[in-house]
């Protein structure tokens, strides 16, 4: 065991022998640390904190109370084999969420990028990747194998299937079910996840050009009415702009993918 002397842990605290405390920490009361634990400095975890499983939790997070992060996965298949996940910094990880660790069948590491944001009540499925500054709203559930691109919002009660995976700057509605990859900068809403437009506020607040979301505002409406497959349609969209959002949205969709594509309309 390893607790820097600038460290704070209340004394019914459990911190068992392996685990790593960085400096400026704060172990609030009744928290258990498992031993292959490490969390960088300026980690804060109010009372009640489980933080378990071979876990990096980055610099300057802080975990509510009743939040379980690293503990193994809710995977049939998972046989105690060795896995991990890794927190960036700046994590805001709330009351009750859990969080688990990866499998040997997907890679074996849980990613959660830098900047995050997990409401009350979220979950994080086994060998999720998820990107830098997402935000997942309270209750809302992210299935194995799930990949979130950076700056997504998933809103509060919606679920994503697994191996769905979620393009940069969209935003899915509440109480929304996402069986299918969302393009990025995809508005998603309805009970059964119908891609409905372009995330117009969200590109307005991260400051891109007006230029840009003209642009992809048109190449929406390429893939909603256009002629031919929804691939085929995106495909014609890199010879149609010469704006990078809009070949985010065609490099997307001709990559590789264990899931079929939310298209316009498709609910």
């Amino acid at each position: 065991m390893s607790i820097s002397p600038e460290a704070q842990c209340h004394p019914s605290a459990v911190i068992e022998p392996g685990a790593v405390i960085g400096a400026g920490c704060e172990i609030g009361a009744f928290c258990h640390i498992g031993p292959e634990v490490r969390l960088a400095e300026q980690v804060r975890l109010d009372s009640h904190v489980v933080v378990t499983g071979t876990t990096l939790v980055g610099a300057d997070s802080r975990i509510h109370s009743f939040a379980v992060v690293g503990g193994p996965p809710q995977d049939m298949k998972y046989a105690g084999e060795p896995s991990a996940l890794e927190i960036g910094p700046r994590a805001r990880i709330r009351e009750h969420v859990t969080v688990n660790t990866g499998t040997a069948g997907g890679g074996g590491v849980t990613r959660i990028g830098a900047d995050c944001l997990l409401m009350a009540g979220c979950h994080v499925a086994h060998d999720a990747q998820i990107g830098d500054r997402v935000v997942l709203v309270n209750a809302c559930a992210v299935a194995g194998h799930c990949q979130v691109g950076d700056d997504v919002i998933i809103g509060g009660l919606s679920g994503l299937h697994q191996f769905v995976r979620i393009g940069q700057g969209a935003i899915i509605g509440a109480l929304t079910m996402v069986a299918h990859d969302v393009i990025p900068h995809g508005l998603v809403q309805a009970p059964r996840g119908a891609l409905e437009g372009v995330n117009i506020i969200g590109l307005k607040r991260r400051g891109v050009a007006r230029a840009d979301i003209t642009a992809l505002m048109a190449a929406f409406q390429t893939l909603a009415q256009g002629e031919g497959s929804f691939l085929e349609r995106a495909q014609r969209l890199g010879g149609l702009s010469d704006s990078a959002y809009v070949r985010q949205i065609v490099d997307f969709v001709t990559s590789e993918s264990d899931r079929s594509y939310l298209t316009p309309g498709r609910d």
